[in-house]
């Protein structure tokens, strides 16, 4: 796809990897949403790189309706939905509980779902559009202390392929993107973003292979890609 003049969705959009997507995409002459709950977090962000900011929260439905309409009156069309909105709890599992379980997957699983429910619809009417998923490399394999957020990230590659084989048909391209550690504010008490490390992964990477994913010609999908620092010891 030609990223100049798409209209692209991002939640989770106001920092991190979703920011960083964003920034990139709009450089290309993309027209970028971004979604995010800190309303002056997402408003800073959204002016800083061009994006327009919908202030809204995956986990209810009613954000997420009022996203598309806001989408859809701004732009008049929707070409790419990124699901990046996702949030974690690293806990020994005595220590879980079921509130854990119900609320890492209610934004890691059911809000990327709906989200992908209602975009959907709006591909289907157009013969195209595509969905990624922001998956993660705690979804290929279990690890201590990962009992809520690795079997999150295993459900949305479950969610991805259904998906794909659901949607293939319509001319819809879902991909899933697997990025291993990458310091961000991502599970923060306070939303605070991590130094960059110079082994570690960077958001840079992880909007690198998103962008390259998109622009692949629409004939060609990649389903699924991972990605691993080099030496991250």
């Amino acid at each position: 796809m030609n990223i100049k003049d798409s209209v692209i969705l991002i939640t989770g959009g106001s920092s991190g990897l979703g920011k960083e997507t964003a920034k990139l995409l709009i450089e290309m002459g993309g027209k970028v949403a971004i979604t995010g709950r800190d309303k002056s977090k997402l408003d800073t962000v959204a002016v800083d790189i061009g994006a327009f900011p919908i202030h809204a929260d995956v986990s209810s439905d009613d954000d997420i309706l009022r996203t598309y309409s806001d989408v859809i009156s701004h732009f008049g069309k929707l070409d790419v939905l990124i699901n990046n909105a996702g949030t974690g709890v690293h806990e020994n599992l005595e220590n879980l509980s079921r509130d854990d379980f119900e609320y890492i997957f209610q934004i890691n699983v059911f809000g990327a779902a709906m989200m992908s429910k209602h975009a959907a619809e709006i591909f289907k009417k157009h013969n195209g559009g595509t969905i990624v998923n922001i998956g993660s490399t705690s979804g290929l394999k279990g690890y201590e202390a990962g009992s809520v957020y690795s079997a999150s990230k295993f459900a949305l590659r479950g969610l991805t392929q259904c998906m794909q084989a659901e949607l293939r048909c319509h001319n819809i391209r879902v991909i899933l993107v697997n990025p291993s550690y990458v310091p961000t504010a991502f599970g923060s008490k306070d939303r605070s973003p991590r130094a960059e490390e110079d082994n570690k992964l960077s958001s840079t990477e992880i909007a690198h292979t998103i962008v390259s994913s998109l622009t692949m010609d629409d004939r060609g999908m990649i389903p699924e890609v991972s990605i691993w620092a080099t030496n991250p010891w």
